[in-house]
């Protein structure tokens, strides 16, 4: 099969012609439709991820159709679409994994970190933590929806009851978010960089009742959502609150946040953040956007220009989501 593997962080990907992966013990073989390009792989390219498996195939948005199945493996039949998301593995035996927190597992293992993932034509993954996909959807806008969706659904969950939200940061995950909260009745307000006017323009045609930068806004926000990985957002998003509002961190790596007054989060303000998905959230969320609904905006490019992708998305090039194509 063909692949993009990383072999050292901060070196461009190399594209190999490799064995064709076997399923083991309960595992699942899945012929790769598509795959989204997300942050968190540049975090792991950029060594801001520690100790990534390598060589390693990145991608954790990875939508394909069942190819083959290991031994045990019976949950889903040959053809079946299926999505494999970030979290690939769990203990099931820790005292979170207990409680139903099992994005929070001690010993979890992630896919397109520490399992090979969907930069490939062929991936294969534990078929308990696969999620069945809709046949009808297109496999460019069901991508996205595995980690940009899922970990904006999980934040916006966060939010609570909170009607006026501002994203921060206007991505893959906000362009879904927005539409989500949007149609439930939230007043979105979108904050992007001043003069940022194509982002600008884009949130307001998915729903966002206000688009600027932060310095437009006019009336405090009972929740915020920051989706860039910068940590000097926070005292930002942290000033544009109202008393008792919270601030929710989206990403898995972020810079670190500067010092601020205490009186920025007084009031019964908070700062919490967003840790990975469980298997619970994937049901809750595809069978709360079913087959339509959300208008995923996504850029194409074939396998072998992953390092173009990721250059993109570095750059603030992509306008939602980027896919690949095997």
């Amino acid at each position: 099969m063909r692949a993009m593997v990383l072999e050292q962080p901060g070196r461009p990907l190399v594209a190999v012609d490799a064995a064709e992966p076997a399923p083991g013990q309960g595992q699942v073989l899945v012929r790769v439709h598509a795959c989204g390009v997300c942050r968190t792989d540049l975090h792991v390219v950029d060594a801001e991820l520690a100790d990534p498996k390598l060589p390693l195939v990145l991608g954790h948005q990875v939508v394909g159709e069942v190819a083959g199945a290991g031994p045990g493996a019976d949950r889903f039949e040959i053809g079946d679409l299926v999505g494999i998301p970030w979290l690939g593995w769990t203990c099931g035996e820790c005292r979170y994994c207990r409680s139903g927190r099992e994005n929070l597992c001690e010993r979890a293992r992630f896919t397109g970190y520490q399992l090979d993932g969907g930069y490939a034509e062929l991936a294969v993954a534990d078929q308990r933590y696969c999620l069945p996909l809709p046949a009808a959807g297109a496999a460019t806008e069901l991508a996205p929806l595995l980690c940009a969706g899922l970990i904006g659904y999980r934040a916006l969950r966060m939010c609570g009851e909170a009607e006026r939200l501002g994203l921060f940061g206007f991505g893959a995950s906000a362009h879904i978010v927005c539409q989500l909260a949007a149609g439930q009745g939230r007043r979105v307000f979108a904050i992007t960089r001043p003069g940022d006017e194509q982002r600008q323009t884009f949130a307001r045609g998915l729903g966002a009742e206000w688009a600027g930068d932060s310095s437009g806004l006019e009336e405090p926000l009972d929740a915020a959502i920051i989706f860039a990985p910068a940590g000097e957002l926070v005292p930002v998003a942290l000033r544009a609150l109202a008393p008792g509002g919270v601030v929710v961190c989206a990403g898995i790596h972020m810079s670190d946040i500067p010092s601020f007054p205490y009186a920025d989060l007084w009031g019964e303000r908070q700062i919490r953040s967003v840790a990975n998905l469980t298997r619970r959230d994937g049901e809750e969320f595809f069978a709360l956007v079913g087959d339509d609904s959300l208008r995923v905006e996504a850029t194409e490019y074939p396998l072998e220009r992953a390092d173009e992708a990721l250059a993109d998305l570095r750059a603030g090039r992509v306008r939602g989501a980027a896919v690949l194509r095997p």
